[in-house]
């Protein structure tokens, strides 16, 4: 009601009738605008999480809304998602490899700069355990750095290096030659095993 009067009374007289600290008036107003702000984006992040049954979580939606042209910070989308009451239906989290494994680690040529500046000079991959039901599944994919495309990927219910393998193959078939790739990976126990080395050699 006091925004709706503030331009035909004073600010004052308003918060003294209605009893609202103006700090707290302020803080409405603040908070209404960054919402007003962002009503498009709400309506596209809605649709994006509808569109894919619950499955995206705020990173999925914040990359698929830059594939769709809409630039926007995933700290604003995790902020929205909120406000919605929306969760992704899929928990995720760091599959950690056996620490069993003593060969040698490849040297991380990547220095933690994971972004590119043309496609098909920097890829990533690393395995994912996510939580369906009572399910446990294991994901393996190769993302494009450049614009974060999923080159490949393969979906298991155990972590083989077999998962790996298929992955690296189909990534493979892309490739049209000639291409100078660097491939990072966590260092986990798939990608110290020699044969994942000799593929990986044999691709120059």
């Amino acid at each position: 009601m006091v925004c709706e009067l503030r331009l035909q009374y004073p600010l004052d007289i308003l918060l003294g009738i209605s009893k609202i600290a103006r700090s707290s008036y302020y803080y409405h107003v603040k908070r209404s605008s960054v919402l007003n702000k962002h009503e498009g984006a709400k309506k596209e992040i809605k649709k994006i999480y509808d569109d894919h049954k619950g499955r995206y979580g705020y990173r999925r939606i914040t990359l698929e809304m830059k594939n769709r042209g809409s630039i926007i910070n995933h700290k604003t989308v995790l902020k929205i998602m909120d406000s919605l009451g929306l969760k992704s239906l899929i928990r995720s989290k760091k599959y950690v490899s056996y620490k069993s494994v003593r060969d040698e680690a490849a040297p991380n040529l990547f220095k933690q700069d994971f972004t590119a500046k043309k496609p098909y000079l920097k890829w990533a991959t690393d395995v994912t355990e996510f939580k369906v039901k009572d399910r446990k599944v294991y994901l393996s994919p190769i993302i494009e750095l450049f614009n974060g495309e999923i080159i490949s990927y393969n979906l298991s219910e155990t972590p083989t290096f077999q998962q790996v393998s298929d992955m690296l193959e189909d990534a493979f078939k892309t490739l049209k030659g000639g291409e100078k790739l660097t491939l990072h990976s966590d260092q986990g126990w798939q990608y110290r095993m020699a044969r994942y080395k000799q593929m990986l050699s044999e691709k120059g």
